[in-house]
């Protein structure tokens, strides 16, 4: 029998094993089936599991590809800049890498060292909880700290300025750029962009740019500089055609040989002259125009033998004004370009340039009628400062830059100088001097010399590049910063008596050097217990107030740590317990330091008012009559010269992150301050009042008919601060003066005068160009109508201009009118001295030109006041604007305000609510800080009411009418 099963596997290979028991291929087949689908299954399994998991790339790896490509460090400094350079640099370092916000925290916090890493350390474990700081949080923490907010706004007013000058347009793209950063508002769009960037061309190119739309800012800037190559060869065509005129019509000598030596060529040698005239002619369109003020400030080498083609025989060889070397131009110099107005470096075939200076000493130069004195900031440090118009240079005291380690950098070649009687060579320089005169920075770079007791001498160079006008005859000086700020002030006139300056030593002065410790570097420490101490009357009912402090950056905490331990160590302050707090500010100073202040303003509110008298100012005046020589002490911080009485101390206790602590000494910004104060100082000279001593406050002014009544006036006074253990500050006092400025008023031997900065507003008021200049002049005017005698036919040759039949044209008889309108409005009766019995009124206007203010006393006129806007207060806002002006009124009357009622009047209405507006911005604090000091209330006051601040306010308006137009003249004027 046969087994079919068995035959019918072996044919069909079935998958049936063979008796050998080896896998049929049915099976192999189905087991590599079976792998496959295994294999994919956990490729799939795989994938999905790299998807669902996404493990970061180990940060080992990301921190070395962020070094890689060079990072750099940041420690400290003391230059803001520099620290926005560094983090302006991180982020585009971090761009290069694909980092997630806390990555970018974590790898620029490892770029900090040293004070900076120690902040961060700080700012981290301040967090609560340790919550993750992002990338937004770093940065602004990072700005705040080192780079205030004043550097940003100089930087952004320094943007607002930028214009192209005399740079390339590259260059100007590169500073356009690297100032774009601080403004960020200003170029939000590229339309904005485009805007600012044509706004800051040069004219030509501005113009011809204008009426093209450009599709983005690089097209405008590649058309920009296009055109500017343009140009260049426009004009390159032009110096080549008239230079080969030039060469073409001279038969006679080459145009730029001068002087006795220069040889004489026989006509029909053209052929010898062009030569040598093409050598003499530079090449550098940016020197056109210039050549001789270089030949002059740098003066050529005498000729020497086997000169190259560039010198003929009688000539003087070609001069580079950049490096001194002979024989090529400044434009094809191979040397750096030199710092600006730096002198040359030296070249042995080369003399020394030459300079002058008129004056090296202080007395010579306070009688010189030419010259100009003053003492302003130099560095932030007071220093006496000559203008002198006959000095080719300007010139730094060795002294006083060695005293105060300024940056001094040698000259490349000596210039020698000649000084009255004397020839000295200066070999050095200090490249980054900052004069501040009304507060206006005037970079500067200034060359050491030796003098006796100048510290600054500004010759014509400095005097040319800042548009210097010096009015001899009304001691006036006028001048204009890089920026287009303008400032003006008046020195005294020179007199015939000796004269100190603040700036002598102490052991110099008569008298004075009999008294060194009157006059301390600073407070010896706590004032000693007096009769008079300073107390804080409360409101009846009155509970202890307690204000929350307010929030702070780091280094600003650093700063209170800073001041409350050196106000500790003197003993001006102590630990408190008491339930009273009030919050802690910071005021920025003229020196940008931060100085701490109290928020006193919740106290204030419930302490009852002194109402100790102040003296009247022309009760004290009436004293001086016949007085020739006079001496002006200033105490050295007054306040901190009288204690708090025991039981008020807790009154004035404060908060701060370090602890709650009192003040042991009157603290500014306390109320009733100036009535205890003077009380204090009519006790010390009650004798000598109105006989040879006027006191205001902490201002004390000796005055005496003779030089020997002086001796013994002078010390009588001295003796008596000593005695009552008083110290003045010797850098604020002036000694044996035969004129002074004393509380607003030149007062001299020829009696008491207002001081002209007062009136300076309306007398430099120009002459009306339009209808409605006029009609704001005579607005002014006209308010004061009924004490101006025959005001309405003085003034007819201008009012009929204001009729519209009559055709605008300014007279003769017009300008009589208006200089003699001038003249009644500063004299009397309409400027008065005021009676300090009485309050005051301050009419104040803002516009966006200018502010104006008027003080006023029961109608009548005291002063008249108003300035043009700095750059930086165009950005203000309207609010801010006019609070500006009622701080200006403060500032420049205090002597009047201070310690009187005063009414301020503003057309601004919700300036009435400063007092308890809750939410104050840096500015308005700061502000609020100074207006606190008085006794004052703001009431609204209708714009057409308001007529004399508001033309005050826009007679800037009226110099300016034809260059600008406002559209915050109708709000400021309707």
């Amino acid at each position: 029998m046969v087994n079919t099963r068995t035959g019918s596997g072996s044919g069909s290979g079935s998958g049936a094993t063979n008796n050998g028991g080896e896998p049929t291929l049915a099976q192999i087949l189905a087991q590599q089936t079976q792998l496959i689908n295994l294999l994919v299954q956990q490729a799939q399994n795989q994938q999905a599991n790299n998807q669902n998991q996404n493990p970061p790339p180990p940060p080992q790896n990301k921190l070395a590809d962020f070094l890689r490509v060079r990072p750099p460090t940041f420690s400290s400094t003391t230059n803001p800049v520099e620290a926005g350079d560094w983090l302006h640099a991180v982020e585009k370092k971090l761009d290069l890498i694909q980092c997630t916000e806390q990555e970018k925290v974590s790898f620029a916090s490892h770029q900090l060292h040293g004070p900076a890493a120690e902040w961060w350390d700080h700012f981290r474990q301040g967090r609560a909880g340790g919550e993750p700081i992002t990338w937004q949080e770093f940065t602004a923490a990072f700005k705040k700290t080192h780079i205030p907010s004043g550097v940003v706004a100089l930087k952004k007013r320094e943007f607002r300025a930028l214009n192209q000058g005399s740079r390339s347009v590259t260059e100007y793209l590169h500073d356009f750029n690297r100032l774009a950063r601080y403004a960020p508002e200003d170029v939000r769009t590229d339309e904005e962009r485009q805007e600012k960037f044509l706004e800051g061309l040069n004219d030509e190119l501005s113009y011809a740019l204008m009426a093209t739309d450009f599709r983005d800012f690089q097209q405008l800037v590649d058309k920009a500089i296009r055109q500017e190559d343009k140009y260049n060869r426009i004009e390159q065509k032009k110096r080549r055609a008239a230079q080969f005129k030039a060469q073409q019509g001279s038969n006679q000598r080459p145009r730029l040989i001068t002087g006795p030596q220069a040889p004489s060529y026989p006509q029909g040698g053209s052929s010898s002259v062009a030569r040598p005239q093409r050598q003499f002619y530079n090449n550098n369109t940016s020197n056109r125009g210039n050549d001789n003020r270089n030949m002059v400030a740098c003066p050529a080498a005498t000729p020497v033998q086997n000169q190259p083609v560039r010198k003929e025989q009688g000539s003087k060889p070609v001069i580079c004004f950049n490096c001194g070397d002979p024989g090529h131009y400044a434009d094809k110099c191979p040397k750096p370009r030199r710092v600006k107005n730096a002198p040359v470096p030296n070249n042995p075939n080369v003399p020394a340039p030459k300079a002058r200076v008129n004056h090296v000493a202080a007395a010579e130069a306070q009688n010189a009628p030419d010259v100009v004195l003053g003492t302003f900031p130099v560095n932030s440090i007071p220093a006496t400062v000559l203008f002198d118009s006959g000095a080719t240079h300007s010139f730094l005291s060795k002294s006083f830059a060695s005293k105060h380690g300024m940056e001094v950098v040698s000259l490349g070649r000596p210039l020698l100088v000649n000084t009255p009687g004397n020839q000295v060579f200066s070999t050095q320089y200090c490249p980054s001097v900052t004069i501040e005169i009304e507060e206006v920075p005037f970079p500067s770079s200034l060359i050491l010399l030796e003098s006796k007791d100048l510290d600054v001498i500004l010759g014509m160079d400095w005097l040319s590049r800042h548009r210097g006008v010096i009015d001899c005859a009304n001691r006036k000086v006028t001048l204009t910063n890089s920026n287009g700020e303008t400032v003006s002030f008046f020195a005294s006139s020179p007199k015939s008596h000796g004269v100190v300056l603040n700036q002598v030593a102490l052991q110099e002065i008569p008298i004075v050097q009999d008294y060194p410790d009157v006059f301390p570097e600073d407070l010896p420490g706590m004032p000693p217990k007096r009769d008079i101490e300073f107390r804080i009357d409360l409101v009846p009912g009155t509970n202890p107030i307690h204000k929350r402090p307010y929030r702070m950056a780091a280094n600003e905490l650093a700063e209170v740590k800073k001041q409350v331990d050196d106000l500790l160590q003197k003993g001006y302050i102590r630990p408190s317990t008491s339930p009273w707090g009030a919050p802690v500010i910071f005021v920025e100073k003229k020196d940008h330091t931060q100085r701490m202040c109290v928020d006193y303003r919740a106290l204030n509110e419930v302490t009852i008012k002194n109402k100790y008298p102040l003296p009247r100012i022309d009760d004290l005046f009436d004293q001086l009559e016949g007085a020739t020589v006079f001496s002006k002490i200033d105490l050295h911080s007054g306040y901190h010269q009288l204690r708090i009485r025991e039981e008020d101390i807790p009154k004035t206790a404060f908060t701060t992150r370090y602890g709650l602590f009192e003040c042991t000494v009157m603290s500014f910004g306390l109320t009733n301050a100036p009535a205890f104060f003077m009380n204090l100082m009519n006790k010390v000279f009650m004798e000598y009042l109105d006989k040879f001593v006027v006191v205001f406050i902490d201002d004390i002014l000796i005055y005496s008919k003779t030089k020997e009544e002086h001796e013994e006036h002078l010390r009588l006074a001295l003796e008596k601060l000593r005695e009552h253990q008083l110290y003045a500050k010797f850098s604020k006092c002036e000694f044996w003066l035969s004129e002074v400025k004393f509380l607003g008023h030149v007062i001299s031997s020829g009696g008491v005068a207002v001081d002209p900065s007062n009136v300076e507003s309306v007398l430099s008021w120009k002459q009306p160009k339009t209808v409605s200049e006029i009609r704001s002049f005579l607005g002014l005017a006209g308010y004061y109508r009924r004490f101006i005698e025959n005001f309405s036919k003085i003034a007819r040759p201008m009012t009929r201009l204001l009729q519209k039949e009559v055709k605008y044209k300014w007279t003769e008889d017009c300008e009589r009118s208006f200089q003699e309108l001038k003249k009644r409005l500063v004299t009397a009766p309409v400027l008065i001295l005021p009676d300090t019995r009485k309050g005051f009124q301050v009419y104040c206007d803002a516009s966006r030109l200018g502010l104006g203010c008027v003080l006023m006393q029961e109608g009548k006129v005291v002063a008249y006041a108003s300035r043009q806007l700095r750059p930086h207060e165009n950005n203000y806002p309207t609010h801010d604007l006019e609070l500006a002006a009622v701080v200006h009124a403060l500032k420049i009357w205090r002597h009047y305000l201070f310690g009187n009622r005063t009414e301020i009047y503003t057309d601004h209405k919700s300036l009435k609510y400063i007092f308890t507006q809750p939410d104050l911005n840096m500015r308005q604090r700061r502000w609020l800080e100074l207006i606190k000091d008085y006794d004052m209330e703001i009431h609204y006051h209708p714009g057409k009411a308001n007529v004399v601040a508001d033309a005050l306010s826009r007679m800037q308006l009226s110099w300016g009418i034809s260059q600008t137009s406002s559209p915050s003249g109708s709000f400021i004027f309707n």
